[in-house]
């Protein structure tokens, strides 16, 4: 079986980049008319001569996400199990070269943090990690699955880049999903921000939605960190990463995020800006590409963007996010991952949903009833 790197190398990052900023109004119009959007179709669509028309981009993407999720929003929280990290990124808080107290939570104090989310009414968590082997491993991690598997319906992780049998070994155990995001597809400047550690390896982290297919999890969750390089470029290559993981492990279901770089203890600078409307045309994109693939907001952008999303084809959100290890009742004052944005409760995040007419939905489909069919 073939692995994504082999598609990877077919596509050559600069004549990609040079193809999206050629493209005219005119054909975007074109594609605009399509019932079925291609690839090649996507590329036009993130091109900045399609600025002009994202509003009509938005009424599509509204239409086609109604029809398929129906008046749903599915609502997540992330819990940080720990921010020991073996890596040097140059963006992440957590990086191993930021001197910032370390801590990897107890089973006493993960089940303390699992109170505090159940009373809010989450029965979807995302468990999330630093990349250090030695801690927080595939022991901690199966052992962290296992105390809290009779708490929630959904579980998903955030962490290192695991074997295909270790994937095979947490899923046994519990686990739902995984997001593992490229971070950018960008070969040199991949490895300029991630100078040591076991992420320093491109091609190994390139290959993880592969092991996770293969391994058999219901399902991955991928994107790129704007800010890095050209959005628009890491956005097509994303889009193509979508596109083969769909074809190929076509039991899984997928997702993608739309993470921009915020601030945090780290000292790199967006080397592009990617804008508001920016990411509202690159929603509306991936929606036209795919009608099923679920689209995820975090708490890293604003009230009022999160507010305006709901409507362009978002399908997941979370609220009352904290992205330091036992920050909801361990210790609340710990060293953030990065700066959140949307600071609202999560019944006011409940409410704003409910406002524009939409269900809050706190767990994703069960496996039982999708093997049903």
């Amino acid at each position: 079986m073939s692995n994504f790197i082999n598609t990877f190398n077919l596509y050559d990052w600069d004549t990609i980049e040079q193809e999206i900023y050629s493209f005219s109004s005119h054909d975007v119009q074109e594609v605009l008319l399509k019932d079925k959007i291609t690839l090649a179709d996507f590329k036009v669509l993130i091109c900045p001569a399609a600025k002009p028309f994202i509003e009509q981009m938005a009424q599509k993407s509204h239409a086609l996400t109604k029809k398929r999720f129906g008046n749903t929003i599915q609502m997540y929280v992330p819990m940080y199990l720990s921010n020991e990290c073996q890596n040097i990124c140059t963006y992440c808080g957590f990086s191993l070269t930021n001197k910032i107290p370390r801590k990897t939570l107890t089973d006493k104090e993960i089940l303390k943090e699992v109170a505090f989310v159940k009373q809010l009414g989450y029965d979807h968590i995302l468990l999330v990690t630093g990349e250090a082997n030695s801690t927080v491993g595939v022991s901690y991690l199966k052992n962290a699955i296992a105390l809290i598997r009779e708490y929630f319906s959904n579980i998903s992780i955030e962490v290192q880049p695991l074997d295909q049998k270790e994937y095979e070994t947490l899923i046994k155990e519990g686990l739902y999903a995984v997001l593992v995001y490229q971070e950018t597809y960008h070969k040199a400047a991949y490895k300029t921000h991630h100078p040591k550690g076991k992420k320093s390896n491109f091609e190994y982290r390139l290959d993880t939605p592969d092991r996770l297919g293969k391994a058999g999890v219901h399902k991955i969750g991928i994107g790129a960190l704007f800010g890095l390089e050209d959005w628009r470029v890491d956005s097509f290559y994303t889009a193509l990463h979508l596109k083969y993981l769909q074809k190929t492990y076509w039991k899984t279901k997928y997702s993608i995020s739309f993470p921009r770089l915020r601030p945090h203890e780290g000292e790199v600078q967006p080397k592009v800006e990617m804008t508001d409307a920016d990411l509202v045309q690159l929603i509306c994109a991936y929606r036209l590409l795919d009608e099923d693939v679920e689209l995820s907001m975090s708490t890293r952008e604003s009230e009022t963007f999160r507010n305006h999303s709901i409507n362009l084809g978002i399908t997941s959100i979370s609220a009352e996010s904290k992205t330091n290890p036992g920050g909801y009742a361990v210790a609340p004052q710990s060293l953030e991952q990065f700066e959140i944005s949307d600071e609202r409760s999560t019944e006011e995040i409940k409410q704003m949903i409910h406002s524009q007419g939409y269900e809050v939905v706190w767990k994703d489909w069960d496996k039982t009833f999708s093997k049903s069919f």
